[in-house]
């Protein structure tokens, strides 16, 4: 197993700047407040030629009692939980306030090892970080997240805690959980996972960053990521929010599938067209799962009426595959590993050359391309040279000749001849003179 360091510490310390820094770019929200951080955020990190899996986590506030902040303060207490080393934050510029010792007591009870941190020392001198030996967490590293210093030396302590020998990689297929605020996404991920591993509350835009979880099921390793709920411009109305959405974006173009999740009760709306739209536009496979099930009304027909909409509505990504679930009673929830499984070998699939090119040629006999001044494209041959999504160049005489509409017909004939049903599927076009 990979080793896991945690960053731990009340609001405002710079934690998410130490984070970022270690990580090599912005993927936690950083801004000068408390509370924006909320769940944990992971990345995979290395140091010394020893890999790790660096979360961030919210601020721990021992004494309040808002909800939020019991939930963030349960989230950390997780990582804590998780973690094989952690990294204590306090502020240099601030001192040791009633908060710090909150969490100095926190983690002597977890027993894990603990390297201390006095971040926001842009100056070095013993005397400023001298009274945080009163944490009696041993010596007190100083650090400036924003300016880079001290961070490799607070990494050194924090490896020596790592078991000694070599270290597997965990790998696994990544599968992101996107959609609108409030479509149930990370409930769904609790339920894949077995455990409340996000923060889950009925107000929309809960989740503020994509929250990456390994886990194991049947022998095999998945990444789940939950993110941010995606709503349309004009109502992002927080620059929080704004990076938020944008994170969730990242998540996609970082997964090897996708989970669109759609509120069944508001069937699938613009927004969430312009969802999957993005999806189909990187190229991901994807299962539309449509989530709480058991809140609709139902009588024979209800799946046939909602699928007559989907194909509807997605007439641009007529491969797509549905699903009906509820994340709350844990109804299908089961089949959607296996899922992501079938569309992810859809989109690695290769045709072979020679089944492709007859199967190609053979469609173009039975119906053949438009002609443009009195000139009919031609074929001279085809290759899939790439998959994830899957990608088919044909080699033709002039380029220009290729109509969308025949261009679609060919993808409808490679799709009933090979399933690739969850995928999108490529098409490149290419001219080449008959003595080339």
């Amino acid at each position: 197993m990979i080793p896991v360091i945690a960053i731990v510490g009340r609001p405002n310390v710079g934690k998410s700047t130490f984070f970022n820094k270690v990580a090599g770019r912005k993927i936690s929200i950083t801004e000068n407040r408390p509370g924006v951080t909320r769940d944990r955020i992971t990345a995979d990190c290395e140091w010394r030629g020893k890999p790790f899996t660096l979360i961030d986590t919210g601020g721990i506030e021992m004494r309040s009692d808002d909800t939020m902040w019991k939930q963030i303060a349960l989230q950390a207490s997780l990582a804590i939980d998780t973690a094989d080393v952690i990294l204590f934050f306090t502020d240099g510029k601030e001192g040791i306030t009633a908060s710090d010792y909150d969490v100095a007591e926190l983690l002597r009870k977890s027993k894990k090892p603990v390297v201390l941190v006095v971040n926001k020392v842009d100056d070095y001198s013993p005397d400023k970080i001298f009274e945080f030996y009163a944490l009696g967490l041993g010596e007190p590293y100083a650090v400036s997240s924003e300016h880079s210093r001290g961070i490799g030396d607070a990494l050194d302590a924090a490896v020596e805690f790592f078991p000694k020998g070599e270290i597997a990689d965990m790998g696994g297929l990544k599968i992101a959980v996107i959609g609108k605020p409030n479509a149930g996404k990370s409930s769904l991920v609790n339920k894949i996972l077995g455990s409340e591993r996000t923060i889950v509350t009925p107000v929309a835009g809960t989740t503020r960053d994509a929250v990456d979880t390994r886990f194991e099921r049947d022998g095999k390793t998945y990444t789940i990521i939950d993110t941010a709920g995606i709503r349309r411009k004009r109502s992002v109305e927080d620059d929080v929010e704004y990076y938020s959405v944008l994170r969730a974006f990242d998540a996609v173009k970082r997964a090897d599938v996708c989970f669109l999740v759609v509120d069944a009760n508001e069937g699938l709306t613009e927004q969430d067209v312009r969802i999957i739209g993005f999806v189909h536009e990187e190229g991901k496979p994807s299962v539309i799962v449509m989530n709480k099930w058991d809140t609709v009304e139902k009588d024979t027909n209800t799946i046939l009426s909602y699928e007559k909409e989907l194909k509807e509505d997605l007439k641009f990504m007529s491969y797509y595959r549905s699903v009906y679930i509820s994340a709350k009673t844990g109804q299908r929830v089961e089949k959607l590993l296996a899922l992501a499984e079938e569309v992810y070998a859809h989109a690695n699939f290769r045709v072979p050359t020679g089944a492709l090119n007859d199967l190609l040629i053979d469609a173009m006999r039975v119906s053949e391309p438009p002609s443009y001044n009195g000139k009919r494209m031609k074929l001279y041959y085809a290759s899939q040279p790439a998959v994830c999504p899957p990608n088919f160049v044909l080699m033709v005489n002039d380029e220009k000749l290729m109509h969308f509409s025949y261009e679609r017909y060919l993808e409808n004939v490679i799709r009933e001849a090979y399933d690739f049903s969850g995928t999108p599927i490529r098409i490149t076009v290419r001219s080449k003179k008959e003595n080339e």
